[in-house]
């Protein structure tokens, strides 16, 4: 059955060496990203110069926004696998985050009534989205080339986040210059723009994306009382899922580079101009490393993948001159490019395909589980001992992980 499963896969249509799902799925995350960044990226500095919230308020924010998407990143995995069915929680998701993100332009205050009701909506939708897409993915390619598929597919959102970066620096440019403080009429305009692409990407999934079929678990599932043992995601999963929980709970919330950049002296410009060349960098090397996994296996791409983060977060943590920031943020997107993709196909690699709904979502609640206190803490250590307190302790997280990484998972 896996040799004609391997061969159906093959025999499908596809559009510059990818499969058309992952071609089109691409695009889907190229478009929301160009929304979600010219948005969500500078909405700590709205929340800090705009509505006055500190550094704790948004990293509750920010980690309740994840948290709250975890139990539906898993109910969403899991309900794929049964239903043999990923695409309508996938379009789901997606149409949820775009209704959402219209009445940030109304937002007067930080709490349930204003920002975080948004947010919250936003990171639910991308809950419901993200174990069902990953999973039409990993579906719609062999194992043979999974990292180049999820390596294509990080690419394309990365590259949609640097046009929504660059949409975003040149409207915050032309409406108020180089000042070191977001207006509050700055980011209304940014939401009112933002809003195109993500109703694009609802409509290019809706037209474009196919369903692949049912999983070999829905067509199990009439005859067997209980999945069949080779369908158990095992304990290898488990402890791999665990290390990862190490190393969310020193990655906290991508903010607190943003607030790191603006107290060391860059403006609102220049931080997006910062985020520009991060994503930049993400995104020309996220294929390049995927391809790379296929080839030497994921757990050595993984752990350098780590190893330049943890370099990073130290390196943010010693800095003290606008030319360490620019460097150290090069160096985080060569982190996010060569470790985000081939994580998620590591996942694909290491449980059975009837699984991957449910693996995915384990996946993904293990990291939002995380965020939270991963948020929090970072807020804490920033007021209570000095803005480079949360890097140190990020730094030695990741080194923790790269260890249980290289020594207790086998490829």
């Amino acid at each position: 059955m896996k040799q004609n499963n391997r061969r159906s896969k093959n025999s499908r249509p596809k559009v510059l060496g990818i499969s058309r799902n992952i071609f089109f799925l691409g695009w889907v995350s190229f478009l929301t990203d160009v929304s979600s960044e010219m948005i969500f990226t500078i909405l700590p500095l709205f929340l800090m110069n705009v509505l006055g919230v500190g550094t704790a308020i948004i990293g509750l924010i920010e980690g309740v926004g994840e948290s709250a998407a975890t139990l539906m990143k898993i109910v969403s995995g899991w309900l794929s696998d049964r239903l043999g069915r990923r695409k309508g929680l996938t379009t789901l998701g997606y149409t949820l985050s775009t209704i959402a993100k219209p009445f940030l332009y109304f937002a007067g205050i930080w709490g349930w009534g204003s920002v975080m009701a948004v947010k919250f909506a936003d990171r639910v939708g991308k809950g419901i989205r993200t174990s069902p897409r990953d999973a039409l993915v990993a579906d719609s390619t062999t194992p043979e080339e999974m990292g180049r598929g999820f390596g294509f597919h990080r690419a394309m959102d990365t590259f949609g986040a640097v046009i929504g970066l660059i949409g975003a620096a040149l409207i915050v440019f032309f409406l108020q210059k180089g000042a070191v403080l977001l207006s509050g009429s700055t980011f209304q305009w940014l939401v009112i723009i933002g809003v195109v692409p993500a109703v694009m990407a609802v409509l290019v999934l809706i037209l474009f994306v196919r369903e692949v079929g049912a999983s070999r678990l829905r067509r199990e599932a009439p005859t067997s009382p209980a999945p069949p043992t080779r369908g158990r995601l095992d304990s290898r999963f488990m402890l791999f899922l665990g290390i990862i929980v190490i190393f969310t709970l020193g990655n906290s919330t991508d903010a607190f580079l943003i607030l790191r950049a603006q107290n060391i002296g860059f403006s609102v410009v220049d931080i997006l101009m910062l985020l520009i060349l991060f994503n930049f960098i993400y995104a020309a090397t996220a294929l390049p490393s995927g391809m790379l996994s296929d080839r030497l296996g994921r757990k050595v791409v993984i752990v350098a993948g780590w190893g330049v983060y943890a370099l990073t977060y130290l390196g943010f943590a010693l800095a003290s001159a606008p030319r360490h920031v620019i460097v150290l943020f090069a160096l985080y997107g060569l982190y996010y490019g060569a470790a985000e993709g081939v994580t998620r196909a590591f996942v694909a690699d290491i449980v059975p395909e009837e699984r991957r709904g449910t693996a995915y979502g384990l996946y993904h609640g293990a990291v939002g589980l995380s965020l939270l206190p991963a948020s929090v803490i970072a807020g804490v250590l920033w007021q209570a001992v000095n803005p480079a307190a949360p890097f140190f302790f990020g730094a030695v997280m990741a080194g923790a992980a790269m260890l249980g990484l290289a020594i207790l998972i086998r490829e």
